[in-house]
């Protein structure tokens, strides 16, 4: 039997939820839950053969608290970089007591899921959530993976002045056509990010 839980409290859609149970599947998840909530949602104490995680929190719920049911466990798979790097700090640490596939890092996932995946969806949330024009809008994008490639080339592409933040200052002269920064520390909340030894390259003018 397959039971559906959220991988946190604001990813679930209510409509489609809805029709996943209609469906007889049963779903503990709505949109906007609390952190208790989240919590007594993906935590039901029943056996179960797999795990289908986004983001761990159902892996480490497993070993952590009921490491009783990993024993009927045939598998884990996950899908976010989150997730992926937990479990190989669980397996270094020797805390990894159940077979798992690294779906993150798959070429369908890292290559067209977080790179067009993300180009398509992120503009469509933004302007769904707050119904802007992006047009001449600042935009920062922190990192330059797949994921930040898709945000970075979106926004671009609808017109915002796109400034990516990276931390290694060789990977960031790669970064073309945007204008970079390298990050030297992360800011509090209000604080202005500052640069390290900004050169003529770091400053490239906006496309």
């Amino acid at each position: 039997m397959v039971q559906w839980s959220s991988c946190n409290i604001f990813s679930t859609q209510d409509h489609a939820a809805a029709a996943i149970a209609k469906a007889g599947i049963p779903v503990f998840a709505w949109k906007g839950e609390t952190d208790e909530e989240y919590l007594w949602c993906i935590e039901d104490g029943q056996p179960l053969d797999m795990i289908l995680d986004d983001g761990g929190d159902l892996t480490n719920l497993a070993h952590t608290k009921h490491p009783q049911l990993l024993k009927g466990i045939k598998g884990i798979s996950e899908e976010t970089t989150t997730g992926v790097h937990n479990l190989y700090k669980m397996k270094a640490n020797g805390n990894l007591k159940v077979p798992a596939i690294n779906v993150n890092d798959s070429v369908t996932k890292s290559k067209f899921d977080n790179l067009y995946g993300c180009r398509e969806s992120l503009i469509d949330g933004i302007k769904h959530a707050m119904d802007v024009m992006i047009a001449g809008k600042g935009a920062v994008v922190a990192g330059y993976g797949e994921v930040g490639k898709g945000c970075a080339q979106c926004l671009r592409n609808f017109g915002a002045r796109v400034i990516i933040m990276k931390i290694d200052p060789i990977l960031i002269q790669l970064i073309q056509p945007f204008s970079r920064k390298t990050v030297t520390s992360l800011p509090a909340p209000g604080v202005t990010m500052e640069t390290a030894n900004p050169t003529s390259a770091e400053q490239t003018p906006r496309p």
